[in-house]
């Protein structure tokens, strides 16, 4: 778990960071020598800001908020070479984000460079390479297209799925081999033992961390679960984050109903479920970033 003072490192792709929608077309259907030209030619043209983009810059802005502390570190990686990617550090410059380093994998998966830069979350458009880096680890997340509305504020706000995202999958998998009322049971008499960490648990650790600088009531951050689960099973969730120390700012319970307009009232940023259903469903309302790992994504 991270310490108090340890920076949260994110990596994200090129394309979670920008929109570059229509150079990936150009690459899928025409090939790598059509998408370096497309882009060499273009690379005075600025691109329009990704999905991730909103989420990069509160993050960064966390980084002003403490003087002389750097908290927050993002590094791009990017399956384009040094050459075709002079256009997106061009843009980088442009929208004044401080990011200095960056992995050009030349076609290349640039997952592998994930865990040499120590990263703490991995931010992709490619599903393979989110999968690379949960396996080995590393919370990640599939960014989905998304014309969800935006949180215009200057508070950053994190919301997250329980099971198979903070917590490990093993109350989701009572639920599906045994079904709802066994599971509703199981956390019933479960209810004072923690669950496992999940993917994301790390992360909402290095967030709470940064959140432990500013009183309450003005801290830059502000985060929330948004999960399926209904009383009785929410007290084992109370007592498991009570028992890792770390601070969850809202918690909603709701007992199988839509998740996307309650990620509307809390402002989400970003949000992270392991369900692609739900994803589906709830980047009509919000940035979201589907995390493939648990029982309900294995065939």
């Amino acid at each position: 778990m991270p310490t108090a003072k340890d920076p949260l490192i994110v990596a994200i792709s090129s394309r979670a960071l920008f929109d570059l929608e229509e150079s990936h077309r150009v690459f899928e259907e025409a090939g790598v020598d059509e998408y370096c030209r497309y882009q060499i030619e273009r690379e005075n043209e600025l691109l329009l800001p990704g999905v991730a983009f909103p989420l990069v810059k509160k993050l960064l802005a966390l980084n002003t908020l403490l003087e002389g502390q750097r908290r927050v570190e993002v590094v791009l990686i990017s399956r384009n070479s040094a050459d075709t990617g002079l256009r997106i550090f061009s843009s980088i410059d442009h929208y004044k984000l401080d990011i200095t380093r960056a992995a050009f994998s030349g076609g290349e998966s640039p997952y592998r460079y994930v865990p040499s830069f120590d990263a703490n979350l991995f931010l992709s458009a490619d599903p393979r390479d989110v999968v690379n880096a949960l396996d080995a680890g590393i919370a990640a997340a599939t960014i989905l297209p998304s014309q969800g509305g935006r949180n215009t504020g200057d508070q950053l706000r994190i919301a997250f799925d329980g099971d198979a995202v903070l917590f490990s999958d093993d109350a989701e998998r009572v639920y599906r081999e045994r079904g709802l009322a066994e599971f509703a049971e199981s956390e019933r008499t479960s209810a004072h033992t923690p669950l496992p960490g999940g993917p994301f648990k790390d992360v909402l650790a290095a967030l709470h961390a940064i959140q432990s600088e500013f009183p309450a009531a003005d801290s830059p951050i502000r985060t929330a679960l948004i999960t399926a689960r209904a009383a009785p099973a929410h007290e084992r969730v109370i007592r498991t984050l009570r028992a890792w120390k770390i601070r969850i700012d809202e918690a909603v319970f709701l007992g199988g109903l839509p998740k996307g307009r309650f990620l509307d009232t809390f402002g989400a940023d970003i949000f992270f479920d392991d369900q692609q259903g739900h994803c589906d469903s709830t980047r009509a309302h919000v940035p979201t970033g589907h995390v493939p790992h648990g029982i309900a994504n294995r065939a």
